[in-house]
C-alpha cells in the first residue's frame, strides 16, 4: 500500500478514536476538572511512551538535541493551548458553537500553510475544505445566538490546533517519531498539571474518591492509551507522508464520529441538517483525495498538448 494512502487511513483511525471517546471524556470531566483530567491523561501517555522508548528504541535518545527538544515543546505548546482555550471557552459558550469554531481549523490549516510554509493546496483540496466547512456548520451550529467571550477562546483553540497540525508536519520528517511524540505529550502534561494547580481546586480533583470513580478510571485508561499515546504517535509518524490540509480535512471527521457515538451510546438524535452535514464533511474529505485534473498546455502554435 502506498504510504500516502496508509497515512490517510491511519489518521482517519485516529479521528475515529477521538470522536468515539468524546462521550467518555464528557462523563469524566463532570467529576474530574478538565485541566486535571488532561494533566493525568497526558502524563500517563508520556510515561507509557517513555518506557517504550527506553526498552525498545533507546538508540533514539542519542539523537536528542536542543533543536529537537525545542521543536517538540513548540508543538506541545500549541496542542496544550488548543485544549486549554477550548476548555475555558466551553464554560461560556455552547457545545455546538464550540464544535463548529474548533472545526474552523480545517480552513486555517491551508491558509497558514501558504503563509508559514509556502505550501499551496490543490484545487480539489480547496473545494474539499469548502464542502467540509459547510458540513461542519450544518452538523454543529444549532445555536446561532450572538458571539460571546467563550467563542473567542474557542477561536484561539482552532488556531492552535491548526498550528499544531502544520508544525507536526514540518518537524515529523526531521526527527525520530517516538522521541518527538514523547516531548510533545510531556509538554502538554506539564502545562496541564501546572494549570490545574493554578486554576482548579486540585485538592478536590486529586481526591481518591474522584480519581477511582468508574467513569474517570475508564476514560483515563482509554484516552491515555488510545486517544493520546497511540493517536499522537500515529499523527507524528504518518503526517510526514501527507499534507497538512489533508490532515485537517481528515480531522474534520471527528464531530461526525462523535455524533455517531452519541447516537449509539448516549441516545442522542441527529437532526436532518446534522445528517446532511455529516455527509458533506465526508464528501469534502473524499473530494480532496481525488487526483487533480491536468489542464492541457497551450503551445506557441496554438495547438493543445495533452
Amino acid at each position: 500500500m502506498r504510504k500516502p494512502i496508509l497515512a490517510d487511513i491511519s489518521l482517519l483511525f485516529v479521528t475515529f478514536i477521538w470522536g468515539t471517546t468524546f462521550v467518555l471524556v464528557q462523563n469524566a470531566i463532570s467529576l474530574l476538572e478538565p485541566f486535571s483530567f488532561n494533566g493525568i491523561r497526558f502524563l500517563a501517555a508520556a510515561v507509557m511512551l517513555l518506557l517504550w522508548l527506553f526498552i525498545f528504541e533507546r538508540k533514539q535518545l542519542a539523537l536528542l538535541n536542543l533543536k529537537m527538544l525545542a521543536s517538540g515543546v513548540f508543538i506541545g505548546f500549541w496542542l496544550f493551548l488548543g485544549y486549554a482555550t477550548q476548555t475555558i471557552g466551553l464554560v461560556y459558550t455552547t457545545t455546538s458553537k464550540a464544535g463548529f469554531i474548533t472545526g474552523l481549523s480545517v480552513i486555517f490549516v491551508p491558509l497558514f500553510s501558504m503563509f508559514l510554509l509556502k505550501q499551496f493546496p490543490s484545487r480539489n483540496a480547496v473545494i474539499g475544505v469548502s464542502i467540509a466547512s459547510i458540513g461542519l456548520f450544518l452538523l454543529t451550529m444549532t445555536d446561532v445566538s450572538s458571539l460571546n467571550i467563550g467563542d473567542g477562546f474557542v477561536f484561539i483553540c482552532a488556531i492552535s490546533f491548526a498550528l499544531q497540525i502544520i508544525f507536526t508536519g514540518k518537524f515529523s520528517s526531521k526527527y525520530p517519531t517516538l522521541l518527538l511524540t514523547v516531548i510533545q505529550i510531556s509538554t502538554v502534561a506539564v502545562l496541564s498539571i501546572l494549570s490545574a494547580f493554578i486554576f482548579e481546586d486540585w485538592r478536590r480533583s486529586f481526591n481518591p474518591e474522584i480519581l477511582l470513580a468508574q467513569d474517570v478510571i475508564v476514560a483515563l485508561m482509554i484516552t491515555s492509551i488510545l486517544a493520546t499515546a497511540l493517536a499522537f504517535w500515529i499523527q507524528t509518524n504518518f503526517q510526514k507522508y501527507t499534507t497538512a490540509t489533508r490532515v485537517a480535512l481528515i480531522f474534520a471527521m471527528e464531530p461526525v464520529f462523535a455524533a455517531i457515538a452519541g447516537y449509539y451510546w448516549a441516545d442522542e438524535r441527529l437532526s436532518l441538517s446534522a445528517l446532511v452535514g455529516c455527509l458533506l464533511i465526508f464528501a469534502g474529505m473524499i473530494f480532496a483525495e481525488l487526483p487533480a485534473k491536468k489542464f492541457p498546455v497551450l503551445r506557441k502554435d496554438k495547438s493543445f498538448q495533452g
